[in-house]
This record gives structure tokens, sequence and C-alpha cells, in this order.
């Protein structure tokens, strides 16, 4: 029998208060690539780790991680033959640990995982997405069973881990879950005949379970089977309580309100800190910007923006950015995936009159092929203005983070904001659409006041957030104002110490320690 490094002493558990739980999501540490899915894949568990509790996670074995020669990669030896519809496919469990220590298991299936992509290529999911996550929960819902001592708590993430629920409550299984839901939008519906997959109980097929205006829908299930849900920010939660919000499943969600929880994320300091970036060519904070000017310069150059700042002599620090000749030009950054929901039906429409100006724009993410076209289409018309690069890098995700003046976040919805968070470290000022998380992280600036540091548009629109932008701009140009706004900015801390205590006692009252909870 597979064993993890849990304690069996049940006594000890109950004395000190360690609870054991197992995160199930189809991305997370090891994969190389942009996403808040990722991000709280890899702080969350460290977290809770670090507070004493047993957290494993469980993704699939894709081939990226395959062939990642640095990943811890140890072959179990047990392997679960796992029912999908009428066909039956094996499960092998392989065990790694991330970077800070947290456990990890990948389910191999080659039939399901081995491929370019998670969920589809070019634009087009994958036909057999049904049957590849279906096999997937089940697995995760083996390795459960067999872990010794069991997880107290199945954390599960997303649409692609939704079902878990689904089938612990039809199985009687001893184990309580949480869903999170970090996008909404995604929802994993698929064919009604696709429902025969999943070998649950004909009833479950139902206005109570898991259909949807006919449609297997994999985070229905979530919502309604899971013993909590949980969304990333506390405006999130109430957007999603709405018709506009709501992506469709807002009835669902309302049904299903009192069991859901707003938790906001924390900025992954470990990860995230100007003042530690090893992938920065200078390290800055608050009080050392010249820093942020050399990233600047070098994020620039690298994108064949601007020509090479000029060496600074040895031993001398470059000029501070409210010199003169840092207040013409202004860099746009946005790190994010490539699709609707993150605002690009409003941006790519502002391009002609946001780079008839003097400003550089950079855009590293991908997604919507339509977009991503639209992307490539304008870094060609603007080629000394605006570059796009399609493939995630961390190197440069950071880069454009700390070389930044601003940060566009045009999201639609825009649930934990996790990008905004970075930003405001690193002294990039957001433009941002106040939805869902960012208006928990951004405040407004209120020259009147003398607060806030970044700059909101409350309508969802190319011009309302154009108008935003040239707020802005106007203030940029007042580099002492500018100054001040960035020092507010990187002053600012997302502890994930909250979020993983918020979570922990999530986890406390669902595991029956009402003494602890308490």
């Amino acid at each position: 029998m597979m064993k993890c490094c849990w304690t069996n002493s049940p006594v000890w558990h109950i004395k000190t208060g360690v609870m054991r739980i197992l995160m199930i999501s189809a991305e997370a540490p090891p994969l190389q690539r942009g996403g808040a899915l990722i991000e709280v894949l890899d702080a969350l568990p460290r977290e809770l780790r670090e507070r004493g509790h047993e957290v494993s996670v469980v993704l699939p074995f894709y081939r990226e991680i395959r062939e990642d020669n640095e990943v811890e990669k140890a072959d179990t030896k047990v392997t679960v033959d796992i029912r999908v519809g009428e066909k039956s496919y094996v499960a092998e469990y392989l065990e790694g640990r991330s970077a800070s220590g947290v456990q990890l298991f990948y389910v191999r299936c080659d039939e399901f995982f081995d491929r370019p992509e998670i969920y589809g290529e070019q634009g087009t999911a994958y036909d057999d997405n049904a049957a590849r996550f279906i096999f997937f929960n089940k697995a995760a819902i083996e390795l459960a069973r067999r872990l010794t001592p069991a997880p107290q708590i199945l954390h599960v993430h997303d649409w692609a881990a939704a079902l878990v629920p689904a089938y612990v409550r039809a199985h009687n299984l001893p184990f309580a879950t949480v869903l999170t839901i970090h996008r909404i939008a995604d929802q994993g519906s698929f064919w009604g005949l696709d429902f025969d997959l999943t070998n649950l109980p004909r009833r479950s097929f139902s206005l109570g379970g898991v259909e949807f205006f006919g449609r297997l829908n994999f985070l229905k299930a979530g919502i309604v089977f899971a013993d909590r849900v949980t969304t990333v920010s506390e405006h999130h939660k109430r957007e999603i309580l709405t018709p506009q919000g709501g992506e469709g499943l807002d009835i669902v969600v309302r049904e299903n309100a009192y069991k859901l929880t707003g938790i906001l994320p924390g900025a992954d300091d470990a990860r995230w800190n100007p003042q530690t970036d090893s992938l920065l060519p200078a390290q800055f904070d608050s009080e050392t910007l010249w820093g942020k000017t050399i990233c600047r310069d070098a994020l620039l150059a690298d994108l064949q923006l601007a020509p090479a700042r000029a060496a600074y002599a040895s031993g001398a620090q470059p000029p501070e950015p409210n010199r003169p000749e840092h207040c013409s030009t202004v860099v746009f950054g946005m790190v994010a995936r490539v699709i609707r929901e993150k605002g690009f039906e409003i941006l790519t429409p502002l391009f002609d009159r946001l780079l008839a100006d003097d400003v550089r724009l950079i855009i590293l993410g991908e997604g919507d092929p339509a977009f991503e076209t639209a992307l490539a289409v304008a870094s060609r018309r603007y080629p000394t203005r605006f570059a796009y690069r399609r493939h995630f890098d961390e190197r440069l995700a950071h880069l454009i983070e700390a070389g930044s003046d601003i940060t566009l976040v045009p999201s639609r919805f825009e649930p934990g904001g996790l990008m905004a968070m970075h930003s405001l470290r690193y002294g990039a000022l957001p433009v941002a659409h106040a939805g869902g998380g960012i208006q928990e992280i951004v405040e407004d600036y209120d020259p009147a006041a003398d607060r806030g540091y970044g700059f909101l548009c409350y309508e969802y629109s190319a011009e309302a957030f154009w108008d935003a932008i040239k707020r802005a701009r106007e203030v940029f140009e007042q580099r002492a104002i500018w100054l001040d706004l960035m020092q507010r900015a990187m002053a600012r801390r997302f502890s994930w110490s909250a979020a993983a205590e918020s979570y922990e006692q999530l986890y406390r009252a669902l595991s029956g320690d009402a003494q602890l909870a308490a």
C-alpha cells in the first residue's frame, strides 16, 4: 500500500491540530506557465505545510512534466484500473516534491496526458476532455483511498477536479470536500451522453446533480456536492451570485450560497519580491528605485523597443526615475491569459490610440487564437512600441512587472487579482477595471483626498478603460506625485498567512474538530 509522510497517530493529530489535506488540480507546479491557479497551488500548500499541516498535491503527469529532467518523479509501483464508461485504463502513480518540499503525486496515463498542452491546442479543446478528466478525478480519489493514514480533506480546484465531490457523495467516502472556484467561466460543460463515462448512478444526471441544461457540467457538480465552496475574493463571491457574473451558473451558486466563502489569496513573497528576485538584473525597493530603472532599461532592450542605456560609470548609480529623461515614455505591461474574460475585447480596440503616442507596451500570454492574432498584427504595425510574446517565460514575466510603469488589468472578471498584487509590490501602478478582487487590492487615486495608488474604471467598456489610462498618464507626468503613489503601492502587503488561516478554519470546521474550530 502506498504511504505518504503523514503520521499514523490519530491521538497526536487531535492534540496538535494537524490536518491532512490532499489538493487536486489539473494545474500546479512544476508546470511552467502563467496563471493564478498554478501560483495558488504553489503558495497555499507551502503555507499550510509551514503551519504544521500535512499537505499533498495530485495532478496529471503531463508530457511537460515527464520531459523536465529537473523534476523529481519516483515511480511508486502502484497502479489502479480506472473505469471510464465501458473502458478501463491503468493509472500509474509517481511521487515527487515541490521546490518548497510539498509532496506531489502524478497520475500517469499516457493515452490521456502525453500531449503538448493541458486542455487543447490552437484554441481548440481536445475532443476527449470529458473522458480525460473523469479519469483524473477517479484516479485522484483512488489515490486518496490508498494513502495511509487517509486525508481528511480533499480540496479540489476548478472544473477539471470538480467531479470529485460528486464521487465522494455517491459512494459515501470518508472525506470532507472543498471546491475553490478560480474561473467560473470555465465549467467543464460536455455533451449529455458523456455522463455515461462517469459511471455515476443515473439519478445523478438531474437538476439536483451534475446535469445542466441537458449537459454534463463538472463545475456545477462541484458546487452542488462539495461540503464547502470558496472563491478567491469576497467581491468575486458576490459577483458570481448575479446573472452578470455567474456565467449561467448563478442560480446554482445562489442555491448553495450557504456554503460559499470568499478568501483573498496572498502574494507569494518567495517568488515575487523585488528585493530578492534573482530573475532581475537589479533588485530594488521603494527607497532604492534606481534598480527599477535598470530593469526598465533591460526590458526595453531585450524586446528591442529602445536602445540599451549606455553603461553606467563604474560604481555610479543610474538616475532615479524622477529625473527628466524618465518623464516622457510610459511603459505599459501585462502578463495574462489572452482571453475575453481578461478584458482583451476592450483593450484591443484601444491599440491605435494608445500606440499613437510615444509609449511602450509589452504583453505576455497565450489563449484565444483570435486575440493572439490581433496582438501579433498590432506588434508588427508598431514594432518599436509594442512587443507581444505568446509563450510563457518566467524571467520575462518578472522583468515585465519590474520594468513597467503601469500594469494594465482590463479584466471583465479578475477573481483574485494576483498579478495586480505583484504589480503593486514591483511599483507598476495598475490601471484596472474594478471587478472581482481588484476592489480589495487596488485603491483608486483620489487627488483631492491624496489617497490611493491605482486607476480604476467602474464601467466595463473600452471608453471607460481609456479614460482610466489617460488619468494615469496625466499623473505620470507629475513625477513627485507618481513617486509617492509608487511608494504607497510598494508598501502594500497581501499575506498568504492570512489566507491560509482562513482555509485552516474552514478545514477544521469540516473535520469536526469543534474545539480547534472555536
